[in-house]
């Protein structure tokens, strides 16, 4: 398989993108948080329904959902003026400045 970078990823994401322009954000905040609890679902139905052993196949089904979520995340930032990476950079940033003054733990998001 080729590798992607998720700048690219995020640039070819235009292509498959069709909702309104004028509620852009709106629509692509909705789809996320809509897979992002289609994956919870799939989780929720292996604890239910596999005494929470996940199969090679439910395991398929949830990293399929979750490209779904990184779709939208992706269509997010673009639409908001965000690349992918450099929000993942600065994420990481963050939580290693967290981890090193000791507050990683805890709540708050001006730790």
């Amino acid at each position: 398989m080729t590798e992607l970078s998720f700048n690219d990823y995020q640039t070819e994401t235009k292509s498959t993108a069709i909702y309104p322009a004028d509620k852009a954000v709106e629509y692509t905040v909705l789809g996320l948080v809509s897979e992002a609890g289609e994956v919870a679902g799939k989780v929720k139905k292996v604890l239910r329904d596999n005494d929470g052993i996940f199969s090679e196949a439910k395991s398929a089904e949830i990293a399929d959902e979750c490209g779904d979520v990184i779709w939208y995340l992706a269509r997010v930032l673009d639409e908001i003026g965000y690349t992918f990476e450099e929000v993942a950079a600065d994420n990481l940033r963050k939580l290693k400045s967290r981890k090193d003054r000791g507050v990683l733990g805890g709540s708050g998001d001006k730790r």
